[in-house]
């Protein structure tokens, strides 16, 4: 656990400055959506709580508060679930509430139904939705005593539409909005929104593995060739960033998206429209 915390530089944050003296908690923070997730919150002025399974997201923290806005880092594995209450007490230890909680860890393997191993399926269903319930769980009980907050859950595409060669991961992700809905319905009346994302196609390293993974079983593809092929699909032409993704979440988590809860919303450049 690293728990450094600088006070805030004047002019160290943007010009817009919607979460200053809010604290927003996030895992899967140590690389693509989850740290661009991270950068978008620091730039407006947010306490940051950062979180993965990994050492890496240390240097996240780092970078934050090189640029003078206050971070907590912490390794914690989202299935555990007393990893996930040491991490929501950490927060509110170290700046006194949870604001927003942002359920961002996700993992995906790619594999033909027959080779596709129950440990794989127990893995992925334990962080990509187990793993939301936990942190849903923490934050509520931080959030419902102050009668406010924003839980944003991370879904996909695939909670949408199931994909071939992953059953299991389309499983997960379907089961994230359907978490979010109830827990929408359930937490309103203590001020909490709930709601979701659903990225589509995203330049991260979770993308560059699907397009070696589902290149080798969907034809003689070459490293990128598959997905330049997919992003032509995408009625913009380009695959996503995780900044046009942290846009979408910077809104839900603010004042301008107060009366919006129980949605999944779609950031894919147009790839699934409903």
């Amino acid at each position: 656990m690293n728990i450094d915390a600088l006070p805030v530089k004047p002019g160290g944050i943007s010009s817009a400055q919607r979460f200053v003296n809010q604290t927003v908690v996030i895992n899967g923070a140590s690389r693509g959506i989850g740290k661009g997730l991270a950068l978008r919150f620091a730039q407006e002025g947010a306490n940051l709580v950062v979180a993965a399974n990994e050492p890496a997201v240390h240097a996240v923290a780092e970078e934050i508060r090189a640029t003078g806005v206050r971070a907590l880092s912490i390794v914690c594995d989202v299935t555990r679930k007393d990893e996930v209450g040491r991490l929501y007490d950490s927060a509110v230890a170290t700046f006194g509430a949870v604001d927003v909680s942002v359920q961002n860890a996700g993992v995906i393997t790619i594999a033909r139904l027959e080779d596709l191993s129950e440990g794989d399926w127990d893995r992925i269903m334990a962080v990509n939705t187990k793993g939301v319930f936990l942190c849903c769980q923490a934050a509520a009980r931080c959030m419902k005593p102050r009668g406010s907050g924003r839980i944003i859950n991370t879904a996909s595409g695939q909670a949408r539409q199931g994909f071939i060669y992953t059953p299991h991961y389309a499983a997960s992700k379907f089961g994230v909005v359907g978490l979010t809905q109830s827990l929408a319905k359930e937490l309103a009346p203590a001020g909490i929104t709930v709601n979701a994302i659903c990225p589509g196609i995203i330049d991260t390293d979770m993308w560059a593995y699907n397009d070696a993974a589902w290149g080798k079983l969907l034809g003689s593809y070459q490293p990128g060739e598959l997905m330049r092929e997919w992003v032509q699909g995408i009625p913009m032409k380009r695959a996503g960033t995780p900044a046009d993704v942290a846009g979408l979440v910077a809104f839900l988590a603010s004042a301008d998206a107060a009366y919006i809860t129980g949605q999944t919303i779609n950031v894919d450049g147009g790839l699934i429209m409903s």
